[in-house]
């Protein structure tokens, strides 16, 4: 059996784009942070490849106790034969307890690629990480079966343990720069001839700030019980009326009322306004667990819905009705 005491200290690894750190990673940094107080080792980040002073300076503010430069071939745009090769490496080095990565598209590509080569295990889109001093477990908790159950997920035997985070999951609420914070380089390449992508171009994305839910202080979320999408337009009145943005459970976007990048859950965006309305919303676990807000409100015209479970207030009532009388509500005192 595995000694586990031989595996010390957590990492996070730290996505970038050479000038901006992944927000997913800071995220991490506060969390992991945490897990460490509790734990008694130490927040190590590792980063990859060239980064900005002053990003380097936000990673140091999250209250890590080390950063590990890797320097060298292959870095220059991220794929997956080099990340894989350099936490296989790195980790076989250092032997560190659990690995954090950002369940981004790169992230859950070479996680899991490098925790087989290390024959441990790997979790992903985790929604809670917790720490269990009794067996110095992290237990990684997600939802499983369709979000109809919370799945507690440990990596008992093995290290090291290695869980990809879904983004915006955790706060980034950086918790100070710490007075000595220990630098170690490591210079490890890759053979690029062994890269087995081709960079050709690049297109961003158009940014659509309709779409930008995950920054919005207030969200209208619109759930199954909308009779179609001549009904939307109430609801992004009211929406406007209260400074927000409109969006959706999974249903909606199944049956193409709204675009994916609208969809609020686990298998879309998580968001923390101030303010969440959610109408004609059953509940869904892997829906309610994407939402932290300040306050939440919903309204269903089912008194026994399992979203009355989670919500500060609760309406029970027509969804359109009562839309409509929030709107002149607010226009009446507006």
């Amino acid at each position: 059996m595995m000694d586990k005491s031989a595996y010390q200290n957590m990492w996070v690894y730290i996505e970038h784009d050479g000038k901006t750190v992944h927000p997913v990673s800071l995220e991490l940094c506060c969390e992991v942070r945490k897990l460490c107080d509790l734990s008694g080792d130490r927040l190590i980040a590792v980063i990859a490849g060239d980064l900005a002073e002053d990003e380097i300076r936000r990673i140091e503010d999250c209250a890590i106790d080390g950063i590990i430069f890797v320097s060298g071939t292959g870095y220059e745009r991220y794929n997956t034969e080099a990340y894989t090769n350099l936490f296989t490496v790195l980790c076989g080095k250092y032997r560190p307890s659990a690995v954090f990565v950002g369940g981004t598209t790169n992230g859950r590509d070479f996680a899991p690629r490098f925790a087989a080569r290390l024959e441990t295990g790997c979790t992903s889109d985790a929604t809670e990480v917790v720490y269990n001093p009794e067996t110095t477990d992290i237990e990684f908790i997600e939802p499983a079966a369709g979000g109809k159950i919370m799945a507690v997920i440990t990596i008992p035997e093995l290290r090291p343990q290695v869980g990809t985070i879904r983004p915006g999951t955790f706060k980034y609420a950086p918790a100070g720069r710490k007075e000595k914070i220990d630098i170690l380089r490591e210079e490890i390449s890759f053979n690029t001839g062994d890269i087995r992508t081709k960079f050709l171009s690049f297109c961003e994305d158009e940014f659509d700030p309709e779409l930008d839910i995950e920054s919005s202080p207030v969200i209208i979320c619109i759930g199954n019980g909308l009779s179609g999408g001549e009904a939307l337009e109430q609801y992004r009145e009211l929406a406007k009326l209260l400074g927000g943005k409109i969006a959706c459970t999974r249903p909606l976007y199944d049956r193409e009322i709204l675009p994916y990048k609208l969809q609020v859950g686990q298998s879309g965006v998580m968001i923390k306004p101030k303010l969440y309305i959610g109408f004609g919303i059953s509940g869904a676990v892997n829906h309610v667990t994407g939402v932290e807000a300040d306050r939440f409100i919903a309204v269903n015209n089912d008194p026994g819905a399992p979203i009355f479970n989670y919500c500060d207030y609760g309406i029970v009532g027509d969804m359109d009705q009562v839309c409509q009388a929030m709107i002149q509500a607010i226009k009446a005192n507006g």
